[in-house]
C-alpha cells in the first residue's frame, strides 16, 4: 500500500504535517517505538509510530529523524496523547530529511493503525493467502465462535502447506493447526528446544526469522518473533510468543516473508487483547499483596480472596487453597526494571507445560513490587486428604521446565531466581506464605546458575542459613578450613578436597568411601590423616565434620 491511502481512511485519525510530495512511497510494514535509536529494528519501508517519549529536548528530533531517514522508512506518525500537538522541531526535521510526517489524534490507538496497515499490506502482497487477511477478524473474535490464532495457522496449512505453532518462551504450545491430517503434534521436548534456540538467536542480535536445524527433529524450522515493539529486547523477550514454522525461510521470496511477518503482527494484536484481559487479575493480586504487606486484618484479606476466587477459578464452589511464588529478574547493568519483566514471565511459566492454549494462564494473578513479582496461585481444595491433584507447584518441577530455554534468553548478563511457598488455606496464612516464598528465593539466589529455584521444603534445613551469611564471614570461614587443603592439592596433586567430599558424603564410612574412590582403605586413612594434620581438626568428631560440610557448601 502507499502512504497516500492512509489519508483516505478517516477512521485512522491521521493528519498530514509535511511531506506531501512523498506520499507515493510504499508501506511494507509498521513499527511502534519510543527508542532514541531504533535503527537495529528497521529494515526499510516501515510506517513508524511513536509516542515521542524519546524526545527530551528539541535537538533530539533531528537525530531521531536522521536515523529513520537513513533506514529508509516510509513515513513517521506521532501520537498526540502525551504532548498534544506535534512539536515544531520535529516537523522541521522531517521537512529537512524529506520524511512524510503525520499526527495521530488522541482517541485512535496505534494498534488500530497497525491492524489496518497489516491487513492492507498482506492482502496486496500475498494474494496466495489473502484469506488470512480477509478473515482476520475471526482471529480477534472472543467467545465460543472465535477462531483465535488457530484460524491463521489453519490457513497457513491449507493454502501454503506450512505447519506452524505459536509457542511461549518456555516452549508451551499456545496454538497449533487444527486441520485433520496436519501431521504429528509438536512434542514438548522439541517445542522447548525451539524456544531456547529462538531466545539465544534473539539475544545474539540476529534479525528474524531464525532458521534452526535440530538433531533428531527431522527438518529445519524458521522462528519468527511475535510482538517485539522496539523496546529494549530484555523487557519483552522472556514473555513474548514466537511463531515456529516447519520450513526453511531462507529459500522464500520476499513476498512470502512479508506475509509471515504480517501474520505475526496479527497474532500480536490478539496477544495484546489477551494481555489487556489480565488487568483485572493483576489488580486483584496487587490489592491482596498490599493488604498482606501492610498488615491488614485477616478478615479484610479474606474478603478480597473471596472476590479473586471466582475470577481465577470460575465455577469453584468453595474457597481454594493458595500458593505464593516470588520471582526476581536481574540484569547486570541494572538498566532494565526487573519487576514488570518478572511479572510477565511468571504469567507464562506458572502454567503446566502440557496444557494447550492461552487460557490456563488466565488462572494466575501476578503483581509486581520493586524488582520482584509475586504470583497468587489458586489451588482447588483436595477432595480427600492426600489428593495429589491439588498438591500445587514444586520448585524442582518448575525449574526443570524453564531452566533450559530461559537460561539461553538470559544469556550471560541476566538471572532469574524463584521461590515457592507451601499451600495455605486461609487469609491468616498468606503473610507467612509470602515470607516463605521470599526466603526460598533468597536461597535460590545463593546458588550458581542463570535460572535457580527453591521451595518451602528446603527451608527446614541448613540451606536456609547459608544465603544470609555475610560474604566476608563466608570467605574467612571457608579459607580457614579449605585453603590449606587446596594449597596442598595444588603442590602435590593429592586430591584431598575430593577425598573430603566423598568421606562426608559416605557418612564417614571408610569402606564405602574407599570403594567410591577406588582406593585401598589404608590410602584413604592416610589422606584423611593428612587433612586432619593440615587443618588441626578431627574427622571423627561430629562438630568438625559439620564445619567441613558447611565450608564445602559455602565455597
Amino acid at each position: 500500500m502507499r502512504l497516500r491511502a492512509l489519508l483516505d481512511t478517516p477512521s485512522l485519525g491521521l493528519r498530514l504535517l509535511g511531506g506531501e510530495d512523498e506520499l507515493d512511497r510504499t508501506v511494507r510494514g509498521v513499527m511502534t517505538t519510543d527508542l532514541r535509536d531504533p535503527s537495529r529494528y528497521l529494515s526499510g519501508g516501515e510506517l513508524v509510530l511513536t509516542g515521542l517519549a524519546w524526545r527530551r529536548a528539541p535537538e533530539d528530533s533531528e537525530r531521531f529523524v536522521r536515523i529513520l531517514a537513513a533506514a529508509g522508512v516510509a513515513g513517521l506518525a506521532a501520537g498526540e496523547a502525551e504532548l498534544g500537538s506535534v512539536p515544531d522541531d520535529l516537523v522541521a526535521a522531517c521537512v529537512r530529511h524529506r520524511l512524510p510526517l503525520f499526527s495521530v489524534v488522541e482517541d485512535v490507538s496505534f494498534a488500530s493503525i497497525t491492524e489496518h496497515v497489516v491487513r492492507q499490506v498482506s492482502s496486496e502482497r500475498a494474494g496466495d493467502l489473502a484469506a488470512v487477511v480477509d478473515r482476520h477478524r475471526r482471529l480477534m473474535t472472543s467467545g465460543p465462535t472465535g477462531g483465535g490464532p488457530e484460524v491463521v495457522l489453519d490457513l497457513l496449512g491449507s493454502d501454503l502447506d506450512l505447519r506452524a505453532w505459536v509457542l511461549s518462551p518456555t516452549g508451551r504450545q499456545i496454538a497449533g493447526s487444527t486441520l485433520a491430517g496436519a501431521g504429528p503434534e509438536l512434542s514438548t521436548e522439541l517445542a522447548a528446544r525451539l524456544a531456547g534456540e529462538h531466545l539465544a538467536a534473539a539475544r545474539s542480535g540476529r534479525r528474524g526469522p531464525h532458521r534452526v536445524t535440530l538433531e533428531g527433529a527431522g527438518g529445519t524450522f524458521s522462528l519468527f518473533p511475535i510482538r517485539h515493539d522496539g523496546r529494549d529486547l530484555r523487557q519483552t523477550l522472556l514473555s513474548d510468543w514466537l511463531l515456529a514454522v516447519e520450513a526453511d525461510a531462507g529459500d522464500w521470496p520476499e513476498e512470502r516473508l512479508d506475509l509471515l511477518h504480517g501474520v505475526t503482527q496479527l497474532i500480536a494484536v490478539e496477544r495484546d487483547r489477551r494481555d489487556a484481559a489480565r488487568t483485572v487479575r493483576r489488580r486483584l493480586a496487587q490489592e491482596v499483596l498490599e493488604l498482606v504487606q501492610t498488615g491488614a486484618p485477616p478478615a479484610e484479606i479474606a474478603a478480597r480472596l473471596r472476590v479473586a476466587a471466582p475470577v481465577l477459578l470460575p465455577g469453584l464452589g468453595t474457597a481454594p487453597h493458595w500458593q505464593i511464588v516470588v520471582a526476581k529478574v536481574e540484569w547486570e547493568d541494572g538498566d532494565v526494571p526487573g519487576g514488570p519483566v518478572a511479572q510477565s514471565l511468571l504469567e507464562e511459566v506458572l502454567v503446566d507445560p502440557g496444557t494447550f492454549g492461552p487460557e490456563p494462564s488466565d488462572r494466575i494473578a501476578v503483581a509486581h513490587t520493586g524488582d520482584e513479582a509475586v504470583a497468587l496461585v489458586p489451588l482447588p481444595v483436595p477432595d480427600e486428604p492426600g489428593d495429589s491433584s491439588a498438591a500445587g507447584l514444586h520448585a524442582a518441577e518448575l525449574l526443570s521446565v524453564v531452566q533450559a530455554p530461559l537460561g539461553r534468553g538470559l544469556a550471560d548478563d541476566g538471572r532469574l531466581t524463584v521461590g515457592v511457598s507451601a499451600s495455605v488455606h486461609s487469609a491468616e496464612g498468606l503473610r507467612g506464605a509470602l515470607e516463605e516464598a521470599r526466603h526460598a528465593r533468597r536461597v535460590a539466589a545463593a546458588r550458581p546458575g542463570r535460572v535457580c529455584a527453591a521451595g518451602h521444603e528446603e527451608l527446614a534445613s541448613h540451606v536456609l542459613l547459608l544465603p544470609f551469611v555475610p560474604d566476608d564471614v563466608r570467605r574467612a570461614f571457608t579459607a580457614r578450613l579449605l585453603d590449606p587443603l587446596r594449597d596442598y592439592d595444588r603442590r602435590h596433586r593429592a586430591e584431598l578436597i575430593p577425598t573430603l567430599e566423598a568421606f562426608l558424603d559416605c557418612d564417614g564410612s571408610w569402606t564405602r568411601c574407599a570403594g567410591r574412590l577406588h582406593l585401598h582403605v589404608n590410602t584413604l586413612r592416610y589422606r584423611v590423616g593428612r587433612i586432619e594434620q593440615l587443618t588441626g581438626r578431627d574427622l571423627s568428631r561430629l562438630e568438625d565434620k559439620l564445619d567441613f560440610f558447611l565450608a564445602l557448601r559455602m565455597s
